[in-house]
């Protein structure tokens, strides 16, 4: 099953799919597609999955159903929660499932099996994933629409791959896509936790302003509520506590995902990086039934408690291309989840005019 696998070169592109000479893809039926090397995905989908493979095991038609009706030409996963091939003690890597031993294989079958069925047997994979069963993300991109390159770290270094596989980024024509499982904040100043988003948060402002020349289309689980009318319950999350701790800085106090300190940050990269949250662009109003991504263990106090922590950020060069944004779940009963805590969330953009895909690069 080697075929949902994609190599990397040195460059840090992916190798290019077998095609015929004269760089044209067979449609189903054999015939040559005269335009399918030449246009760019439209249609996106982001989903945590809160561990991939339990949704395959458990959600899988479903979930399936969905993609089929919506037709994805990119899907963006997090946590895969799959470990990177490498046995015990040797390196790991994080491009390729684990197999080295007999649940690992079964398992990777499992996904293989699943994978090489309609409609996903139409795309391309790319893993980057943790040495355990712990985040990691996957990107599928339909075979027409290959990238120029695909890279797993921010820094665009081959080969490479970020800490817990949190990185995957493709780059197409006009545009790229990045997916990425943002780490939580935590609650308290260990190293673990609001040390890390900061440092990350710094590397995503970074790395948005160092790569300016093309739009870009940002999108995964951002772990952040950036305003009050992105969370169910505002004065619940804001004042949250775990185990009754209260950090030093009053802007790093309450649920993570919805300090202020986080949120300011954000709102800051979006500035800076001249970005726009698709979502909020299309839907100005709270939205209690369909407008949060995540929700609360249903039993307990988070039940009912909900944020939007999954997004489309895109770059405002496609702000006029942007056609539709939807979070496709609803209601504390979790329809529309397919098993995990997170919904799918989708974006679809308006075909690029021959003038603006040149003054979306250039300008």
């Amino acid at each position: 099953m080697k075929r949902f696998f994609q190599p990397v070169e040195k460059d840090g592109s992916a190798k290019k799919p077998a095609i015929s000479p004269s760089k044209k893809d067979k449609d189903e039926n054999g015939e040559i597609s005269e335009d399918s090397t030449t246009k760019e995905p439209l249609k996106f989908l982001t989903w945590n999955a809160n561990s991939f493979l339990l949704r395959v095991k458990n959600n899988w038609p479903e979930f399936t159903n969905f993609v089929t009706s919506f037709d994805p030409d990119v899907i963006a996963i997090q946590e895969v929660r799959m470990p990177a091939a490498g046995s015990k003690g040797a390196p790991k890597n994080p491009a390729e499932l684990k197999d080295d031993n007999s649940s690992s294989r079964a398992e990777k079958q499992i996904m293989m099996r699943a994978l090489s069925s309609p409609p996903f047997q139409n795309y391309r994979v790319w893993w980057s994933l943790s040495d355990s069963k712990y985040a990691g993300t996957a990107l599928f991109v339909k075979k027409c629409f290959q990238p120029k390159s695909v890279f797993f770290n921010l820094d665009k270094k081959a080969s490479k791959h970020e800490t817990d596989g949190r990185v995957i980024l493709a780059e197409f024509e006009t545009f790229r896509v990045l997916n990425t499982y943002v780490p939580n904040n935590g609650w308290t100043e260990e190293e673990n936790s609001f040390p890390r988003r900061r440092k990350w948060d710094k590397r995503i402002l970074e790395f948005v302003l160092q790569n300016s020349d093309k739009p870009l289309i940002w999108c995964g689980d951002l772990n952040v509520s950036h305003e009050e009318i992105d969370v169910s319950h505002p004065e619940f999350f804001s004042a949250a506590k775990q185990n009754g701790y209260v950090p030093p800085n009053k802007e790093d106090c309450g649920q993570p995902g919805f300090t202020l300190a986080e949120r300011k940050r954000f709102g800051n990269i979006l500035k800076q990086g001249k970005l726009i949250d698709a979502y909020r662009l299309l839907h100005e109003e709270k939205d209690t039934e369909r407008g949060f991504s995540w929700s609360g263990n249903p039993i307990g106090k988070y039940r009912g408690k909900r944020m939007r922590i999954d997004y489309f950020i895109v770059s405002e060069k496609l702000k006029d291309r942007i056609l539709a944004c939807e979070i496709h779940g609803q209601g504390i009963e979790l329809k529309g989840f397919y098993g995990s805590d997170h919904c799918p969330v989708t974006l679809v953009l308006s075909e690029a005019s021959p003038k603006s895909r040149e003054s979306e690069i250039s300008s």
